[in-house]
C-alpha cells in the first residue's frame, strides 16, 4: 500500500500569504487632531487679543488726540488721489478730465471761487502798508466776535417800542425814500444824531469779557512779537536808548567806560529825586 508523501514545512511557509500591517489605534489619531484644534484655537485666541489690545490702544490715543483722526483721514484722501492719479495715468487717459465727470457745474464753480480766494490770501498776506495791516486785523477781529445775537436785539428793540407807545411818544416818520420808521418824539428811540441816549446803554457782562479778552489777546501778541524781534537783534530787553544801529554801538561803549561813574545819577533819575 503506497502512501503520499506529506509537504515539507519550508514550502508550507513559503506559499502561504504575507500578514497585512497592523491598522494604527484609531485613539492616537483622534488625539492628533484634538491636539491641533487646540492649538488652532489657542492662536485664535491670542491673535483676538492682540488686536483688541491694539484697537484698545489706537481709540486712546484718537481720544486723547482729536487731531489724529484728522491727519489720518487727510493721509488717506492724499493716497486715494494719488492711487487714482496713477491708475488714470497708466491707462492714457487724462486725469483732470475724468475728475471732472464727477463734478457739477455749480461745484465747479464754488471750487474755482475757492482757489481764487485762497490765491488772493496767500498774495496779502505779505506787508503791503499799515493802512491795509490795520483794516486786516480788524476783519480779524469782526470774525472773532461771534454772529450778532439777533433775538437779543429783537427783544430790546420791541420792549423800546413798547415803552414809547405806552408813554404817547411813539410817533410814525416817512423817509425821503417813502420808508415809514417809527421814532420818539423826544429822539430817545432809534437815536437820532442829536440824541445821547445810547451813553446809557449798558452791554452785558459777557460782552464785556470778551472784548477785554481780545485786547489782552492783542496786548501778548505784540509783546510776543517785540520780544522775538529784541532777541533776533540782540537786545537784552532794557529801554531803547538809540535811533539806529550806529547810535546803539556808540551808547553801548559809551557805557563800557562810564557807567560805573553815572550809576548813582542814573538811579537818581530813575527815583525821580534828581535835582
Amino acid at each position: 500500500m503506497s502512501t503520499t508523501p506529506s509537504p515539507e514545512p519550508a514550502a508550507a511557509e513559503a506559499t502561504a500569504p504575507a500578514p497585512a500591517p497592523a491598522p494604527a489605534p484609531a485613539a492616537t489619531t483622534s488625539q492628533d487632531r484634538l491636539a491641533r484644534f487646540r492649538a488652532l484655537q489657542a492662536r485664535a485666541k491670542a491673535s483676538s487679543d492682540q488686536n483688541l489690545k491694539e484697537a484698545t490702544k489706537e481709540s486712546q490715543r484718537l481720544a486723547t488726540d482729536p487731531t489724529q483722526l484728522t491727519a489720518l483721514n487727510r493721509k488717506h484722501a492724499i493716497a486715494s488721489h494719488k492711487l487714482l492719479k496713477a491708475d488714470v495715468e497708466d491707462s492714457g487717459g487724462d486725469f483732470e478730465r475724468k475728475r471732472a465727470w464727477d463734478w457739477t457745474v455749480e461745484e465747479s464753480e464754488r471750487w474755482d471761487k475757492r482757489v481764487r480766494k485762497q490765491n488772493a490770501h496767500r498774495d496779502d498776506t505779505a506787508f503791503k502798508d499799515y493802512g491795509r495791516e490795520s483794516e486786516k486785523a480788524y476783519k480779524r477781529q469782526l470774525r472773532n466776535m461771534g454772529n450778532p445775537d439777533l433775538e437779543r436785539y429783537t427783544r430790546e428793540k420791541m420792549a423800546a417800542i413798547e415803552k414809547a407807545a405806552a408813554a404817547g411818544t411813539l410817533d410814525i416818520v416817512e423817509t425821503d425814500d417813502g420808508e415809514m420808521i417809527a421814532v420818539d418824539k423826544d429822539g430817545t428811540f432809534f437815536s437820532t444824531a442829536d440824541s445821547t441816549a445810547f451813553a446809557q446803554h449798558k452791554p452785558e457782562k459777557a460782552a464785556v469779557d470778551r472784548l477785554v479778552a481780545d485786547l489782552r489777546k492783542a496786548e501778548e501778541a505784540s509783546l510776543k512779537k517785540r520780544k522775538e524781534r529784541m532777541a533776533k537783534n540782540g537786545e537784552d530787553g532794557g529801554d531803547v536808548t538809540y535811533i539806529n544801529e550806529k547810535n546803539k554801538q556808540f551808547n553801548q561803549k559809551l557805557a563800557r567806560f562810564y557807567n560805573k561813574y553815572t550809576a548813582e545819577i542814573r538811579e537818581s533819575f530813575e527815583r525821580g529825586t534828581m535835582v
